[in-house]
């Protein structure tokens, strides 16, 4: 009878774990960090050795990151911060196109006393990512980005005509009106859209990441990312006429972008590294964490990032 009741008690922990919100661990120190482009950036950093910076995507702030934050901790310094009009950071009116805010970025690897780092990036912060490497590139050791398009670089005009991207036209503020109360409605079908198992992002996720949306301002600056497209697309035009000549590991879910991902960045860098996560869609943090974690800290250890093909299983 013991026995049966901790048995049950061991599995009700584990549910209870498996489905906790998304965090990075206690041991992070966090500050605000103006920068120069009128934003105060939440960043929150821990660790010794090679400096890595993780700029995460839409729908999700800087905790999706925890499953690799807290496996590169270990012997990396990790440096995370939350995009402007997301999360903690501040929400400005403007300034959301992505060269902006890769001077963000720089403005937080340089107010933590950083220079040069790796950049691991998803979603939308793949763009943000490339812009920051483009205008940086003696700062951008090794880049990792996963699963998004870049607006501007082919097949961009292909990837528009995809129905499930019909949120990068859903903006303003009758979209505003419209969502208002109503985020998680809004949120979910975006991550169902997406998902390559339905029950990712589980509940707790979900819930965790619509509330931060929806605190005041939250939408309207989430929207201005999408808004910020067609100035993102001219400004990835002129910087695709230098291509990146740092290693460059392009992810793609088996469900999502799968080796398009690769395509895309052949088209602005001259290293490219390709892999795809077998079984998953694009919310590759939350549907293949283990597989995902390792593809990317292999590929920042590795001592030779040519180009070669990977697939992994979680």
């Amino acid at each position: 009878m013991i026995r049966r009741f901790l048995v049950i008690a061991l599995l009700a922990i584990g549910a209870t774990v498996s489905h906790a919100q998304p965090s990075l661990p206690s041991s992070f120190q966090a500050k605000t960090i103006h920068s120069p482009e009128a934003a105060d950036i939440f960043v929150r950093w821990v660790g010794k050795g090679p400096v890595v910076v993780l700029i995460h995507g839409y729908a999700e702030n800087s905790d999706s990151w925890a499953p690799l934050a807290a496996d590169l901790m270990k012997d990396h310094t990790v440096v995370v911060p939350d995009l402007r009009g997301i999360g903690k950071s501040s929400r400005p009116e403007a300034g959301y196109d992505k060269k902006t805010q890769a001077k963000d970025i720089r403005a937080v690897v340089t107010g933590l006393g950083y220079d040069k780092t790796f950049v691991v990036a998803h979603d939308i912060g793949n763009t943000v990512a490339y812009a920051y490497a483009a205008m940086y590139p003696d700062k951008v050791e090794r880049l990792v980005v996963m699963d998004a398009p870049i607006p501007g670089i082919e097949p961009w005009n292909e990837v528009l005509l995809d129905p499930r991207v019909w949120h990068f036209n859903f903006h303003g503020p009758d979209a505003e009106r419209l969502v208002a109360g109503r985020e998680r409605i809004y949120l979910d079908r975006i991550w169902n859209d997406f998902t390559g198992d339905p029950s990712k992002p589980d509940e707790a996720t979900r819930n965790f990441f619509a509330a931060t949306y929806a605190q005041p301002g939250g939408m309207r600056a989430g929207f201005a990312q999408f808004t910020a497209f067609s100035q993102d697309a001219k400004d990835n035009r002129i910087f695709e006429q230098v291509k990146l000549t740092m290693p460059v590991l392009a992810v793609g879910g088996e469900k999502s972008f799968g080796p398009l991902q690769a395509v895309i960045m052949r088209r602005v860098a001259t290293n490219v590294r390709e892999a795809v996560v077998p079984g998953s869609g694009h919310w590759l943090m939350e549907e293949r964490p283990t597989g995902t974690v390792v593809l990317i800290r292999n590929f920042l250890d590795s001592p030779n990032a040519g180009q070669t093909a990977a697939r992994l299983a979680d």
